[in-house]
């Protein structure tokens, strides 16, 4: 048989919320059907890329059906390969496993009866799966891709590209999440289609939402920022009203948050190795700042507190958890600090910045020589508006509850001087990139990465 050719027809920019990709669009001598390549960064000649070849699925990557893993598969391949800066989502136009739309929707008609996703094709007169990789194969070779690395649990896919030619170097597996529409046909890939999957015990529907946020990307952030600068990534995360409110406006504590996202905060919580607060946070609302709600490990507590007035009966230094680490400035009274230390607690002494406060350059230098590769702000507001005047984010996850409160905001001014000094009246404020938003019951949680006119890190 002869071998097929490609032709890429164009070319043009794509800003997406996961980051900019290139796409290509291709016609082939194989079939009538235009074929594309969504390309990250700079791929030619490249070794180990990484890749997702998706087939197309109107339901689940346009409608977000939960019926399949689809929808979520292509936005996290999307991510992840933005998230490198550098990969390849190729996507083929080859619907319902190769039998087209039409025929599978009268398979889901059939699966609703009771017959497995295998069954249903094939009483349909197709094969479980029909997809064909040759032209994902011949794409790969136009872009000029060396080896691959796969984001896929198909074994037939990889085994389909390899003989075509295409040199994987890895398998990247994509784990779903398991919700009470698409248990079964997970299943059924698993048991008769040789997927690679971990889909736990069965009738685990916990995870109800099959596009909800997974914490994998951001542990992949976190040690590549580690590796590369040996000091903490910074996500700093609080939760606010729809008119940007933390706390009532006597400063007392407010439960903004819904369940679902209380829930997500201490998976967050427990992802980091350490969790950030300013004092101001502590006598306020004396928090235990571990990870609770079924999440195993509990990150460091790292109280800044340049004057030293951590109170000895706080539920931190009693609380389930590592003791805390807080950081004082070098005039802070040894007798308190001899004291807290009897406690457990662990006092450090650092130099102090301009306006008084802790340095941010000297603390994230120390914490990096003690291992802390991860580190979550949750605030109080001169915390948090520092850490982003002075520039020390990578990450921000912003919990908003649907409510007005009219009291404490959140963030002072964070617009600095060209030199990173104190607020000044310019546009040098940051914004957020790769933004991505979700809902957690009632609450929507923002988060992306920021960026700033004129950055410093």
């Amino acid at each position: 048989m002869e071998r097929p050719s490609v032709r890429r027809l164009t070319r043009t920019r794509i800003p997406t919320a996961d980051g900019e990709f290139a796409l290509s669009l291709y016609e082939n001598s194989k079939d009538d059907k235009d074929h594309l390549a969504l390309i990250c960064g700079d791929v030619e000649g490249r070794d180990e890329v990484l890749v997702r070849v998706h087939s197309e699925c109107f339901t689940g990557d346009v409608l977000g059906s939960l019926r399949c893993d689809c929808g979520e598969q292509l936005d996290t391949s999307m991510r992840r390969v933005a998230e490198e800066g550098q990969g390849i989502v190729i996507y083929l136009r080859q619907e319902g496993r190769g039998i087209g739309l039409l025929n599978k929707l009268r398979a889901y008609d059939l699966q609703d009866d009771g017959y497995d996703t295998v069954e249903a094709n094939r009483i349909l007169g197709h094969g479980a799966d029909e997809r064909d990789y040759e032209i994902a194969a011949r794409i790969l070779e136009d872009l000029g891709v060396s080896s691959v690395r796969l984001l896929t649990n198909n074994p037939e896919k990889i085994e389909d590209l390899s003989e075509h030619g295409i040199n994987i170097a890895d398998r990247v597996p994509l784990e779903p999440h398991v919700n009470r529409h698409n248990e079964e046909y997970l299943r059924t890939k698993v048991d008769r289609m040789r997927h690679l999957l971990d889909l736990g015990p069965a009738n685990g529907h916990a995870q109800s939402n099959a596009h909800r946020h997974s914490l994998r990307a951001l542990e992949h952030q976190i040690g590549r920022h580690f590796a590369e600068h040996r000091t903490p990534f910074v996500t700093l995360t609080y939760a606010q009203s729809l008119d940007g409110s933390i706390a009532s406006r006597s400063g007392a504590p407010l439960s903004i948050s819904g369940e679902e996202a209380l829930d997500f905060t201490h998976r967050l919580r427990a992802l980091h190795d350490g969790i950030l607060v300013g004092i101001g946070t502590v006598l306020a609302d004396d928090p235990r700042l571990n990870a609770r709600r079924g999440t195993n490990g509990h990150p460091v507590p790292i109280v800044l507190d340049s004057s030293l007035r951590f109170p000895p009966d706080a539920r931190l230094l009693d609380c389930q958890g590592p003791d805390p680490l807080i950081f004082t400035g070098p005039d802070s009274e040894p007798g308190r600090r001899e004291a807290l230390e009897a406690r457990g607690a662990t006092v450090a002494a650092l130099p102090c910045s301009p306006d008084g406060g802790v340095c941010l350059d000297e603390l994230l230098a120390v914490l990096g020589e003690r291992q802390i590769e991860s580190v979550m702000v949750e605030g109080g507001t001169e915390v948090l508006t520092n850490f982003l005047r002075q520039q020390r984010v990578q990450h921000v996850i912003l919990t908003i509850a649907p409510a007005f409160v009219g009291g404490t905001p959140a963030l002072n001014s964070v617009a600095t001087t060209e030199d990173g000094g104190s607020p000044a009246e310019t546009d040098a404020f940051p914004r957020l990139t790769n933004v991505q938003q979700r809902w957690y019951g009632e609450d929507i949680i923002m988060e992306g990465d920021p960026v700033w006119p004129t950055s410093t890190q």
